[in-house]
């Protein structure tokens, strides 16, 4: 069963000082580094939703074997980003998708992996970190209409996740899943 992987990597980081996707903090361009977490957990396609400094993501990243899309609307939130990748992903032949938003720098391929184990047209699932919600999150194809209805503002997929009792992943053991907003939350 194919699951694809989709990053949302578009925002404009105004909290942090500018696009998440072009931290270089550690092993590279945290862009890059995401979609290899990604590939790496064996997610095919993965799809990259770019929007603020798209131009300098594409010059400074290298992406290799993903599908790149521009989100026109990324400033309206990561729900615009969460629906332009679904969008890119109509007709693609999976059963689910693996989502990961770039500021989670912690996310590794095992923790990806989990997910990959749980995929199907039905899935939905959240990981988990301490007992709180993060990333990344699994939806099935079952769910993409209804998550792209709901998906507006920065809330994302949180809504029906929640009214649709997604799993609960517990992830600590294999990954950080930290949301890096400000510089003073990277890690040492």
């Amino acid at each position: 069963m194919r699951v694809a992987g989709l990053l949302l990597a578009a925002g404009a980081g105004r909290r942090f000082g500018g696009p998440k996707a072009l931290v270089s903090h550690g092993d590279g361009l945290w862009v890059d580094r995401a979609a290899a977490v990604l590939r790496d957990a064996g997610c095919s396609p993965v799809v990259v939703v770019l929007g603020a400094a798209a131009s300098s993501v594409r010059a400074r990243a290298t992406l290799d074997g993903c599908v790149v899309v521009d989100n026109p609307d990324w400033a309206t939130g990561m729900g615009s980003s969460l629906r332009t990748g679904l969008d890119a992903l109509t007709g693609a032949d999976v059963a689910a998708v693996v989502v990961l938003p770039v500021d989670t720098p912690g996310v590794t391929a095992a923790a990806v992996e989990r997910f990959r184990a749980l995929a199907s047209p039905a899935a939905l699932a959240r990981a988990s970190y301490d007992g709180a919600p993060g990333h990344p999150v699994l939806i099935g194809v079952g769910h993409w209409a209804g998550v792209s209805a709901a998906a507006v503002g920065d809330a994302g997929a949180r809504d029906y996740l929640r009214a649709h009792h997604a799993l609960d992943v517990p992830c600590d053991d294999v990954a950080d899943g930290r949301d890096v907003d400000h510089p003073r939350d990277l890690p040492p």
